[in-house]
């Protein structure tokens, strides 16, 4: 079966993550049954109850409680939300050399390069073991990835994430991180703001203290990014209950890019002395921080033989890219991770997703190659 043909049936079926994957496992399972690999589900249950899958399988050595292979190519089953009024979106539709759909670039452009790869490859010739790891979840905090740490069930010397990069080999990536922080005050009628304390002034101070914080986490460059430091973002905010009701509470959403060399907690700390000090300057300061995300980033040493291995078969040299992945938790599950895929991330998430279908060929032969070299 050609790799358009596998991206249309992916992209035929429905995966956002609101929903089960259950019906996309049951395809792949069916594809990689057919060629030989052994499976295994890793299934948990989501906060409204749906059951999600991750899917395991593996060619060249048996399914053990502490899987060990040499490679592990691994692709996320779920996707980003679409417009209603984009007909097009779960039928594949070629225009201009693109391949347009939703997934087609985030990432079902990469599973199916990997299961185009693996047909046309002679597995029973194996010398290292082979997993394939489908993922849920990854669009909305890499849940799947991170359940499978948690339940420590592989350990690949080598991993290869499938991610929209134009096939360039990415090394390391930041980490992604947030908080939702609620300031409290009292309210009152706006005419008498002495009977009151607003919660959106006392807000904007705090958010004013987290923005002076800037130039310091710039001090902390990591030359390989771009920007080389730690980003900050309230993205969020929403306060108040009328124009002329003094607010009794706002809400805002913090969030920051690490680079992988800092402390993962290095931001939440800064912030926490941030309110200590709004709280020195006023006692009856009140604020609250709730538990958000915080996603480690990842670096792999630019001397890795899996590094090298993609530089040689793309003829590019590796990068850094400041958007969070699956790498993160694949490297916590051992050994050296990289990130590549057919597609350019800034076609990813939108109407009109697409990917380039010279890129999809492309990345059948990387992933051959670099099968071939670690596993055969």
């Amino acid at each position: 079966m050609t790799v358009e043909k596998i991206l249309a049936e992916l992209v035929a079926i429905d995966s956002v993550s609101s929903r089960s994957n259950e019906e996309i496992i049951q395809y792949l399972e069916h594809r990689c049954e057919s060629l030989g690999f052994k499976l295994k589900r890793v299934s948990y249950i989501d906060e409204v109850g749906v059951e999600k899958i991750n899917l395991i399988a593996v060619k060249g050595t048996e399914l053990a409680d502490d899987l060990q292979v040499a490679l592990a190519l691994v692709g996320h089953t779920d996707t980003v939300p679409y417009d209603p009024n984009w007909s097009e979106a779960t039928s594949l539709t070629l225009r201009d050399d693109k391949l347009y759909g939703r997934g087609a670039c985030d990432t079902k452009g990469f599973i199916a390069s990997v299961l185009a790869a693996v047909q046309n490859l002679d597995l029973e010739q194996l010398k290292r073991p082979l997993a394939l790891v489908f993922t849920a979840d990854e669009e909305i905090g890499l849940r799947g990835a991170k359940f499978l740490v948690q339940q420590k069930v592989l350990k690949p010397q080598f991993s290869i994430v499938g991610e929209p990069t134009s096939l360039r080999p990415i090394r390391a990536g930041k980490g992604y991180s947030l908080v939702e922080i609620v300031v409290r005050g009292r309210e009152a009628h706006s005419a008498y703001p002495a009977l009151g304390a607003s919660a959106v002034f006392r807000a904007a101070r705090l958010i004013s203290r987290i923005e002076a914080l800037g130039p310091s986490l710039r001090q902390d460059q990591h030359p390989a990014f771009d920007p080389p430091y730690t980003t900050l973002n309230v993205g969020l905010i929403k306060g108040g209950t009328a124009k002329n009701v003094i607010a009794g509470e706002c809400r805002f959403t913090l969030e920051w890019r690490p680079v992988p060399s800092q402390p993962s907690g290095h931001v939440l700390a800064l912030v926490n002395e941030a309110i200590k000090e709004e709280r020195a300057a006023d006692p009856d300061f009140d604020c609250e921080v709730l538990d958000g995300r915080e996603d480690a980033g990842f670096e792999t040493s630019p001397e890795s033989s899996l590094v090298k291995l993609l530089e040689e078969a793309t003829g590019t040299e590796a990068g850094t890219v400041a958007f969070g992945s699956e790498a993160a938790p694949m490297k916590l599950l051992g050994g050296d991770a990289v990130v590549i895929g057919p597609g350019d991330i800034r076609e990813a998430h939108r109407t009109e997703e697409f990917v380039p279908v010279a890129e999809l060929h492309k990345c059948v032969d990387i992933l051959e190659h670099a099968i071939h070299s670690i596993c055969l």
